[in-house]
C-alpha cells in the first residue's frame, strides 16, 4: 500500500563521493537500479542540473520494462539531490524524490524522501526503494 510520503534512511560502508556517484553517472545507475534483484537497467539518461532530464528503463527478471523519467530541481554536488519522478506507464502521476548525503566517520548516511505517491500509483514504493538500495549496497561493495 502506497502512503503519501515514504522516507527511508540507510547507512552505507562507502564515502559520499560514492553515494553521490551512484545516482548521477550512468554507469553506477546500470549496476542497481530497480527493485527485481535479478533485474537489469536497458538504459540511463542523466543531465544532472537544475532544470536538467533524466530518464532511465529497466527490466525485471520476468521481463516486465519500467521507465521513469523526471527533471532535476535541486543539485547539490555530495550532499543534496531532488526531483521529480514519473513512470512512463502512469502520465500525469508525479511524485518528488529527495537524496541527502551525509558523511558520518567511515560511513555514508543516506535520508531518501519520496514524497506525493498518494495511492494513484499501482507501484509499492516502500518496498521498491527497500529492494532498490539493497542492490545499490551491493554494488558499492556492501
Amino acid at each position: 500500500m502506497n502512503t503519501g510520503i515514504i522516507t527511508i534512511n540507510k547507512t552505507f560502508t562507502a564515502p559520499a563521493a560514492a553515494i553521490w556517484r551512484a545516482w548521477t553517472e550512468p554507469a553506477m545507475i546500470k549496476q542497481w537500479f530497480g527493485s527485481d534483484a535479478n533485474g537489469t537497467v536497458l538504459s540511463a539518461q542523466l543531465n544532472v542540473q537544475p532544470g536538467g532530464n533524466f530518464e532511465i528503463s529497466f527490466a525485471n527478471a520476468d521481463g516486465a520494462q519500467h521507465t521513469c523519467f523526471g527533471i532535476y530541481l535541486l543539485v547539490q554536488p555530495y550532499t543534496k539531490l531532488s526531483f521529480t519522478w514519473t513512470w512512463k506507464s502512469e502520465p500525469g502521476i508525479e511524485s518528488l524524490v529527495t537524496v541527502e548525503i551525509e558523511p558520518m566517520g567511515d560511513f555514508t548516511v543516506m535520508h531518501f524522501t519520496h514524497a506525493h505517491v498518494g495511492f494513484a500509483s499501482a507501484h509499492n514504493y516502500r518496498q521498491g526503494w527497500a529492494d532498490t538500495f539493497y542492490k545499490l549496497e551491493r554494488a558499492l561493495g556492501g
